[in-house]
C-alpha cells in the first residue's frame, strides 16, 4: 500500500512539474530591432490583402474601422476579434514595431502568450521585415478607438492559453510561399499571395478535432465547419475546372464577387471580396487565378 502511495505521489509531482515547466515554456523568437522605415500605402495594401479590416471591424454593428468585435463561433467557444486601432490602452498604441511583427508573424503577444489561430498567423510567417514596417506605418495612420476588446469566451480546457504551446508544437506549420523553380513570376507572386497573405486555405482546407487544417490531405478540399457553421467551397485545380471557372472569370469575382454563372458571391466570401481582393490590383487578382487554376497549386 506504501508503494502505491509513493508511486501516486510521485506521479503527482512529475505531472505538476511537467505542467508547470508548459506554462513556463517561452515561446516566440527573441525581439530584434526593425530600424526600417514603413510605406504606408503597401502597409495599407497588404492589410487589405491579409483581411484585416473585414476580420476587426464590426461592419454588422456599426463598429469603428479596426476596433474589433467581431464574434466568431467555434467549436472551443466563441473569439472576438481585438482592438488593433493606435488607442494606447485598448488597441496597440502602446506596442513597438518589434512587437508588432512578433504578433503578425509568430501569433505571440507583447506578454508572450500565445494567440489563438483563428487569428490567422500561421500564414504571414514569412512576411518580410519590410512588410511588418510597412504594415506598422499603415497601423499607425488608424484612428484610435478607446473600446476594450471583448473577453475571449473559451470552454475549459481551451480557455488556458498555455495549452496553445502544445498546440503550436504539434501542429503549427509553416506557409509554403517560398518560389518554385520552373514557374513564372506570376504564378510565384499568386503562390505568395494564395498560401501567405490572402490565407485561402484557413477556410477552403477541412480541419481536424484539434482545429488544424488537414493540409497534408485537404488543401483547398473545402470545408464544412467554420466559425459559425459556414462553409467554404472546394477551390483545387480539378474543382475549379469542373465548376468552368477560368483565370479571366475568376479575375473578374476577385474584383466585383460575380461568378461565371451570373450569382454572387455571399457569406464570408462576399466580405473577402468588398474589404480585400477588390482592392487588389487586376495583375495580383490575376496572379491568385493563375496559381489556383493550375494542376501544381499547393505544392
Amino acid at each position: 500500500m506504501k508503494t502505491l502511495v509513493r508511486f501516486g505521489l510521485a506521479s503527482a509531482i512529475m505531472a505538476s512539474a511537467g505542467l508547470a515547466a508548459v506554462v513556463a515554456w517561452p515561446i516566440g523568437t527573441p525581439l530584434q530591432s526593425l530600424n526600417l522605415d514603413g510605406d504606408v500605402n503597401r502597409g495599407a495594401y497588404l492589410a487589405r490583402a491579409g483581411g484585416c479590416i473585414a476580420c476587426h471591424t464590426n461592419f454588422a454593428e456599426g463598429g469603428a474601422p479596426l476596433a474589433g468585435g467581431v464574434k466568431l463561433d467555434t467549436p472551443f467557444g466563441t473569439l472576438y476579434s481585438p482592438n488593433l486601432t493606435t488607442d494606447p490602452l485598448h488597441g496597440i498604441g502602446g506596442w513597438t514595431m518589434e512587437q508588432f511583427g512578433r504578433a503578425v508573424r509568430e501569433g505571440v503577444s507583447p506578454k508572450g502568450e500565445a494567440y489563438y489561430p483563428a487569428f490567422t498567423y500561421p500564414f504571414y510567417a514569412n512576411f518580410t521585415d519590410q512588410d511588418i514596417a510597412d504594415l506598422w506605418a499603415a497601423f499607425q495612420t488608424v484612428p484610435a478607438v478607446a473600446e476594450p476588446s471583448n473577453e475571449q469566451e473559451m470552454t475549459f480546457p481551451f480557455n488556458q492559453r498555455w495549452g496553445l504551446k502544445l498546440w503550436r508544437a504539434a501542429f503549427l506549420e509553416p506557409p509554403q510561399t517560398t518560389p518554385v523553380a520552373g514557374n513564372d513570376d506570376l504564378w510565384n507572386r499568386g503562390r505568395l499571395l494564395v498560401e501567405g497573405a490572402t490565407h485561402c486555405a484557413a477556410c477552403h482546407t477541412g480541419r481536424n478535432l484539434a482545429g488544424a487544417r488537414n493540409s497534408d490531405t485537404e488543401h483547398f478540399q473545402g470545408s464544412d465547419s467554420l466559425p459559425g457553421g459556414g462553409k467554404a467551397p472546394a477551390i483545387d485545380y480539378a474543382t475549379l475546372q469542373e465548376r468552368g471557372w477560368t483565370i479571366d472569370s475568376l479575375t473578374y469575382a476577385l474584383k466585383t464577387g460575380l461568378m461565371p454563372d451570373g450569382d454572387a458571391f455571399g457569406g464570408a466570401m462576399g466580405e473577402v471580396v468588398l474589404y480585400g481582393t477588390s482592392f487588389l490590383t487586376k495583375e495580383d487578382r490575376t496572379a491568385i487565378a493563375t496559381y489556383l487554376l493550375d494542376d501544381h497549386a499547393g505544392g
